[in-house]
């Protein structure tokens, strides 16, 4: 009690700058752990002699179904968790480990359908998707691989909530970096010393997330944790199940429009400029990742102190907190921003070693992040609308740089270029959904920050 107590005081009276720096190194540190955990198949696959450039472009076009794994998993993960957290604040342990065992449960079932459904559709979803006879194998054997160890994946992504909630944030961070180590030592063993290419890397990735599997399941039903997984609170109860499935539709529906997106770039890139644009993309999607990743850090970091300060009315920390969590997300994307577009060889390099493929991406990338500078605008006043309760206006934020804006783009602006310029017309769609989204953001929270600061300080008078 006594240390909730003193963090509670820091919160509300310790310097800001400190605050944000103790409490968004974790954060960050956690988002470069999960960024690596991302990118390193990608890393080892591209540069795979001879058919690095196809293998990379196979796995590349999986990531939608992956995203919608994801979606699955985080839907029972980040709904359950809430609610569970609730039952705890109200005392009601024996409500929470029901909550948490029926979400298990939950993420079983999905696993078992998830896992039926995308092994036999695999072949003609990744068709649909923009696989040619050349990146088809890699991509089906990369997929069929994920697919059937994707139970662990679901176990992963929505248990580790369970953790987090309990407020055992340091075991929760050593889930992911345990998988990420894992997965970074078996790749070049399992791609290159025992020459399984493709098929190491997602053997790889499945062991890696079988291993943190084990680990959330033991700490859950071990010693240490608050709540305790049990076998009798697995049955599903309307009464338990429904709100946390109906809490969790948010997360599920922004993941998804991931998935969506990253079909209608895939598909529109393939038919416009085959294997080698598809490929590019791949590749611009983990460099962006390099920006807004860290960015997310920061602004888990940022947003305890913002919401605490915010309910306590104290406004002035509350404004000095913001713009702490902006000016570090301005600098940052900006900056990056500057080294990308000075050298985008060197970030493409580091992907793929077929020189015709990081020519493209390269040129690409400039298009693609023309305005990425933007990005850290958008996602600090996007991250600060939630820490300040606006949830509903953060989400319609997210939306409409996603769905009102760059999906119709991708398709809208190929009918207005010449067909040698129609791939550069759907890497241009990005840019100018990334600039309206970050203007529109801005300016909002801007608009509401300042009417927000005026009526909680004639308040206080």
């Amino acid at each position: 009690m006594a240390k909730a107590e003193n963090a509670k005081q820091d919160m509300g009276t310790g310097s800001v700058k400190k605050l944000m720096v103790k409490m968004a190194v974790p954060a960050l540190v956690g988002q470069v752990v999960n960024l690596l955990y991302n990118i390193v198949d990608r890393i080892y696959i591209g540069h795979i002699p001879e058919i690095g450039g196809a293998a990379l472009t196979g796995v590349g076009l999986f990531t939608p179904i992956l995203m919608l794994i994801t979606a699955f998993a985080m839907m029972a993960g980040a709904g359950g968790a809430p609610r569970a957290a609730i039952a705890m604040g109200q005392g009601d342990k024996d409500k929470a480990e029901k909550i948490m065992a029926n979400c298990f449960t939950v993420l079983l079932g999905f696993a078992a359908v998830l896992t039926v459904v995308f092994y036999f559709a695999c072949p003609t979803l990744l068709r649909l998707f923009g696989a040619s006879d050349t990146t088809l194998p890699y991509a089906v054997t990369y997929g069929r691989i994920y697919i059937l160890g994707s139970v662990s994946v679901l176990i992963v992504m929505g248990m580790n909530t369970f953790i987090t909630t309990q407020g055992f944030a340091s075991i929760s961070m050593l889930t992911t970096v345990i998988g990420a180590v894992i997965n970074i030592v078996l790749d070049p063993i399992l791609i290159f010393w025992l020459d399984m290419g493709v098929a190491g890397a997602a053997l790889a990735t499945v062991l890696s997330q079988v291993v943190s599997a084990v680990w959330i399941l033991r700490f859950l039903t071990g010693k240490k944790t608050i709540l305790k997984l049990k076998v009798p609170n697995m049955k599903l109860q309307k009464h338990i199940i429904l709100p946390c499935l109906g809490l969790g539709i948010s997360t599920f529906v922004m993941l998804s429009t991931e998935s969506i997106l990253s079909i209608s770039f895939t598909s529109s890139l393939a038919r416009f400029g085959g294997d080698v644009a598809v490929g590019a993309m791949t590749v611009l999607t983990s460099i962006n990742q390099l920006i807004t990743m860290p960015l997310s850090g920061v602004c888990q970091g940022g947003q305890p102190l913002i919401s605490f300060n915010y309910g306590a009315k104290k406004y002035d920390r509350v404004k000095e907190a913001f713009f702490c969590q902006f000016g570090v997300c301005a600098a940052y994307s900006t900056a990056f921003w500057g080294v990308l577009m000075l050298f985008p060889n060197v970030f493409a390099g580091i992907f793929t070693s077929d020189m015709a493929l990081v020519d493209y991406t390269a040129w690409a990338l400039r298009v693609f992040l023309a305005c990425g500078f933007s990005v850290g605008f958008q996602i600090a006043c996007q991250q600060a609308f939630m820490a300040l309760g606006q949830a509903k206006i953060s989400l319609i934020m997210a939306l409409l740089r996603k769905v009102f804006l760059l999906i119709p783009l991708i398709f809208i602006l190929p009918l207005f270029f010449a067909p040698e310029n129609k791939a550069f017309a759907v890497f241009l769609a990005e840019p100018i959904s990334d600039v309206i989204a970050a203007a529109v953001t801005t300016f909002m929270f801007f608009r509401f920050f300042i009417r927000m600061l005026k009526e909680g300080k004639a308040q206080q008078q």
